[in-house]
């Protein structure tokens, strides 16, 4: 059978480290159905499940069988395979390490297994930039060329695509058909989502307070010295802006210089900083407000990440807690990267059916 043959079956997605659903949410708003995601952490069973509807498939992507990924994909479709493998290992902190958590590279080489072994037409993988470098990524891209398929990657940076964030990521597609091009641009620097258009509509909540209406929209708790410390931070500043006893100790030390980022405000008519595991802690990162005294709301943390205002992160009866809902949500494909990636691959096979 062609090639050109092939390329005309209607396509159809896995997701492999689906986590809560973010790029096969993109997926599905663009119209790729998606048959099942896959993740070891049994938290992002009801997020998944509840806004996609797809299958949730609960095991560790390293024990996985190809050939079981392959059964998720109905016959005669073009086989699309995503996945984003955890980046703990390639992130600037860790590197700065040691020691590294090397129980997590295998999964990498996990997911270059299951293409191989579930035959899929196309491939796309996002991950953090520095991942590049790494000799563990060399070998999969060579390997990807080995087996016929035309490898493109290039870092990313997400606010070009409507994403309210400085998030920078590493985009990969693979194809048997030939050269996926990532979509040009769609947020020129003149047009690019802001934090007030991500989240200005929330109702104002304090630090520690919960919203009536959205269990979501919740702030952390901030100390009495924190609480002077946000007070006395300016949009867009730092601490280098607050009175001498506010200043935190570490950051008096010479090496405190090299942090300006953290108990920073958001301002409003700016890009947000990259959303993280710890967003929702004032002095993780420039995660305060842009003027309510207290960090982002787990809830403008999912907006900035361009999930649904709407989009369900836990079921009626689970409690909330910020580390895990942190983590799932930090953690995410932004749904609008999700959709970049799923309009490039369509665009591919438009073209691959005209030629």
């Amino acid at each position: 059978m062609s090639i050109v043959l092939r390329s005309k079956y209607p396509p159809a997605a896995v997701d492999v480290f689906c986590g809560v659903g973010g790029l096969t949410h993109g997926m599905l708003k663009e119209g790729i159905p998606v048959y099942a995601g896959v993740d070891i952490d049994p938290k992002c069973r009801y997020p998944y499940e509840k806004n996609n509807r797809c299958l949730f498939v609960e095991e560790d992507v390293a024990k996985l069988s190809g050939l079981e990924v392959a059964s998720f994909f109905p016959v005669n479709h073009t086989k699309i395979l995503v996945g984003c493998a955890p980046c703990q290992p390639f992130s600037t902190y860790t590197r700065g390490k040691k020691e590294r958590n090397l129980h997590k590279w295998r999964l990498l080489s996990a997911f270059g297994r299951i293409i191989r072994e579930s035959d899929a037409d196309i491939v796309s993988m996002e991950n953090v930039p520095q991942l590049e470098k790494e000799v563990i990524f060399t070998r999969f891209v060579t390997d990807l060329r080995s087996r016929g398929y035309v490898v493109t990657f290039s870092n990313v940076n997400c606010w070009k695509y409507g994403v309210p964030q400085t998030r920078t990521r590493l985009v990969l597609f693979a194809s048997k058909y030939g050269q996926v091009d990532l979509l040009a641009p769609t947020h020129p620097s003149n047009r690019c989502r802001t934090v007030r258009q991500a989240i200005e509509r929330l109702e104002p909540i304090k630090a520690g307070k919960i919203s009536l209406h959205d269990p979501l929209h919740r702030a952390s708790a901030l100390s009495a010295q924190n609480l002077q410390r946000i007070r006395a931070s300016k949009p867009g500043g730092t601490w280098r802006d607050w009175s001498e006893h506010l200043v935190a100790e570490c950051h008096k030390a010479e090496t405190g210089e090299t942090y300006p980022g953290v108990y920073g405000r958001m301002a409003w008519d700016h890009l947000g900083p990259t959303v993280t595991t710890q967003c929702h802690g004032f002095g993780n990162g420039r995660f305060g407000h842009p003027e309510q005294n207290r960090a982002i709301s787990l809830r403008e943390a999912a907006l900035l990440q361009t999930f649904p205002r709407r989009y369900r992160f836990v079921g009626p009866d689970d409690p909330i807690t910020f580390h895990h809902l942190g983590r799932l949500i930090g953690n995410a494909v932004p749904v609008r990267l999700g959709r970049i990636i799923a309009r490039s691959i369509l665009k591919h096979l438009d073209a691959q059916c005209e030629s």
